[in-house]
């Protein structure tokens, strides 16, 4: 449906068969916030389709790009991107990746191991970073086929709309055109698709907020106690006047940080780094007091009287992902240090 209603366009270019808007990374910005209102496991299947891997393209042969990217924007096929590994995380560099492509005569035979990456279990491609000759590089990998194997999908606290699960590669055949740019660049390649992530990921944390912040304020305005109605409770709008401003602070952040990227910076920081740490922050901090304010219907998701469904649950649930995923935010703190006080 994503597709249908061109969604997966936005990020690109007309030439690209894309949206060809002025400011594409904002609007995607904008798309995951309107997502993660309403679920952020959708949000979060948005970006792995056509942000993530939409950038990791832009850095291959057009031959490469327009192999791969029409499908990926009329969703034909599904797009994943494996970077993550059972011992490689937050620290990715030759030492800890263990995926490796060999030369052979046609490409490269790939072996390894990736873990948690999502939309693998129905992908149809994957951008892979691998070792190549001891060097962190990129590669484009087609999913069905032998030598690929993706186990069941991963049971999680939350986002259980998002399929995640491992990939293993025991051989898979890697043509030699489906390196991106060239061997030894994955790293850049990676962080370069990763700034992107990381700013629509701040904007998913941002809607997740609002939704928790106006389920909140609907509660507090109908719920009667004492005379009179939570929403007169000075301690609950005070805090409640601090989450609107903090969601305000963190959308402007990630609005900032994407149009800073649409005006030509490759790597807008430090507003990339704030707005996706402050972005799925607040969400965290916001769905938190939701449930608090909700009491028992805020901890309960279904009610087996009446069958009435309530959402702060899995708002709380889902919130706390997205301070991990794509660059913890303990990483992004780092990075803003790192602009402060240098490497």
């Amino acid at each position: 449906r994503m597709a249908q209603l061109g969604l997966y366009r936005l990020p690109f270019k007309a030439e690209e068969q894309g949206a060809g808007l002025a400011s594409p990374l904002l609007a995607a910005a904008v798309v995951m916030e309107e997502l993660a209102y309403f679920s952020n496991s959708i949000a979060v299947i948005y970006d792995c389709q056509c942000v993530l891997p939409g950038r990791v393209l832009q850095y291959a042969s057009n031959e490469l790009k327009m192999a791969y990217l029409p499908s990926l924007m009329s969703g034909e096929n599904v797009a994943c991107v494996a970077i993550t590994e059972p011992d490689a995380g937050s620290d990715v560099s030759p030492s800890t990746v263990q995926t490796v492509a060999t030369a052979i005569s046609d490409g490269w035979r790939l072996t390894g191991h990736k873990r948690f990456i999502i939309n693998a279990p129905l992908a149809d491609f994957a951008c892979v970073l691998c070792i190549i000759e001891g060097a962190l590089s990129m590669v484009v990998v087609d999913m069905k086929q032998e030598g690929i194997s993706v186990p069941p999908p991963d049971r999680k606290m939350g986002m259980h709309a998002c399929l995640t699960a491992d990939i293993v590669f025991d051989g898979a055949h890697v043509p030699a055109g489906n390196l991106v740019w060239q061997a030894g660049k994955g790293l850049r390649i990676a962080l370069g698709a990763l700034t992107c992530g990381r700013i629509v990921v701040g904007a998913s944390g941002v809607g997740m907020a609002q939704a928790a912040f106006d389920l909140s304020i609907q509660h507090m305005k109908e719920r009667k106690m004492f005379g009179g109605t939570l929403a007169a409770m000075q301690h609950w709008q005070f805090r409640f006047a601090e989450h609107a401003t903090h969601i305000a602070m963190a959308r402007d952040l990630c609005y900032k940080a994407a149009m800073r990227y649409d005006a030509g910076e490759e790597s807008p920081e430090p507003e990339t780094s704030m707005a996706k740490y402050y972005g799925t922050q607040v969400a965290g901090e916001v769905a938190r007091d939701a449930v608090q304010v909700m009491g028992g219907y805020g901890f309960a998701s279904r009610m087996g009287a009446d069958g009435a469904v309530y959402q702060a649950e899995r708002l709380y649930r889902e919130s706390k992902g997205p301070e991990i995923y794509e660059g913890s935010n303990e990483i992004q703190k780092w990075m803003i240090a790192r602009r402060m006080f240098g490497r």
